[in-house]
């Protein structure tokens, strides 16, 4: 959900919300519109059951990752590391596992901690240093990797625990992705009618009920077709799960909580926020340490679906969830994103690398492809913005 906080100053609520829309379903449109081209293309195998899953399950790590990323640039900072923290975390878990013999869970619980200490360390360097965020997280960048490549020596370190290996390769059954379907559609009537009745409290403009019952008609069958596309082959994928729940809570945070708000209000207008009463280092501080969990978190996904920790492992990462956050509506400028436009952007993304690989297309295309709607989604963030200033 678009925070108010992140309206330029003089917009209405109602404007802003109405061109939030205009851009979400065309993401929307254009995103059906490129997978029946690529269904036509690829005699319906791009839009099987398999494929579908498989696809779900390549965009998990950079979805997971976009969750984070969207709120650090809401703040008005970035974070180039992420990727070589995602693979340090999976190289660190396979050297205790392999190497040392840690069990599954003291595992975890290590290389999560990892990712608060690293998340933390750069946000200090950035709040309290002044030393800017690019620069912070370029140097870790460059640090992650290197210490990567010591520990690894160069080479691949497996195999994992069977029981962490779970979080990357296995799938639940029917049933209780069904129960998970119910209780997400069940969820999704609940908070946008309890939203209306807010709104409608606070004598605040209230979209139009038709409208409403459209939008949750088209979640409720898309969650329905999705459920039967993944019950078709093996059942929802356990990363995918991973990666939704951290969609749930990172929208939830950022739409429904104080804190959320603060974000917002750091990156609309940072002097504003100070004067308010925010505290805005401690704000600032509390995001990098999030994104350094959700980096960890996105980690151990990525080295338990490959059982290993490889010292490639998460290169480019993090500008593909720069790319996915931006495209998805996440202003570079700060002040304006919204997790769940981050995950379809990540989609788009996903699809394209997806369907140009099932089309035998050279790699240098799936690059210059990737890039050209990157800038395209930077055009329009820009255009939107000078025209509601």
């Amino acid at each position: 959900m678009e925070h108010k906080l992140a309206a330029a100053p003089g917009t209405p609520a109602g404007q802003l919300t109405k061109k939030i829309d205009i851009r979400s379903y065309a993401m929307i449109a254009g995103l059906i519109i490129l997978w029946i081209i690529f269904s036509v293309l690829t005699d319906g195998t791009f839009l099987s059951a398999r494929n579908i899953s498989n696809l779900t399950v390549q965009m998990s790590v950079v979805s997971i990752l976009a969750t984070g990323m969207v709120l650090i640039i809401v703040t008005g900072n970035i974070d180039l590391s992420v990727g070589s923290l995602v693979g340090l975390v999976g190289g660190v878990a396979a050297a205790l596992m392999a190497w040392e013999g840690w069990g599954t869970v003291p595992t975890l619980f290590a290389v999560l901690l990892l990712g608060v200490i690293v998340g933390g360390i750069q946000g200090f360097a950035t709040v309290y240093l002044n030393i800017p965020s690019f620069i912070v997280t370029l140097g870790g960048m460059m640090v992650f990797k290197g210490i990567l490549i010591g520990i690894t020596k160069g080479i691949s370190i497996a195999p994992m625990n069977p029981s962490y290996k779970v979080l990357g390769d296995q799938y639940v059954n029917s049933l209780f992705g069904l129960i998970l379907t119910i209780m997400a559609i069940v969820l999704l009537v609940y908070f946008t009618l309890k939203k209306r009745g807010t709104r409608k409290k606070n004598g605040l403009e209230l979209e139009p009920a038709g409208k409403l019952a459209a939008r949750l008609i088209l979640f409720t069958g898309l969650m329905v077709i999705f459920y039967l596309s993944m019950h078709s082959y093996k059942g929802y994928p356990i990363p995918v799960l991973i990666m939704l729940g951290l969609v749930l809570l990172f929208s939830f945070i950022a739409g429904s909580t104080k804190f959320g708000r603060y974000i917002y209000a750091i990156g609309g207008n940072m002097q504003a926020a100070k004067y308010s009463g925010i505290q805005v280092k401690k704000i600032v501080l509390l995001v990098f340490m999030l994104n350094g969990l959700v980096a960890a978190i996105a980690g151990i996904v990525l080295s338990a679906r490959l059982n290993a920790g490889a010292p490639s492992s998460g290169n480019m990462m993090e500008l593909d969830a720069i790319a996915a956050a931006v495209i998805g509506g996440t202003s570079l400028m700060g002040g304006r994103g919204k997790v769940v436009g981050a995950i379809l952007g990540a989609l788009i993304m996903a699809s394209l690398d997806n369907g140009m690989s099932l089309l035998n297309m050279e790699a240098f295309w799936q690059y210059i492809v990737k890039g050209l709607i990157l800038v395209l989604a930077v055009c329009f963030d820009v255009m939107t913005k000078n025209k509601s200033a």
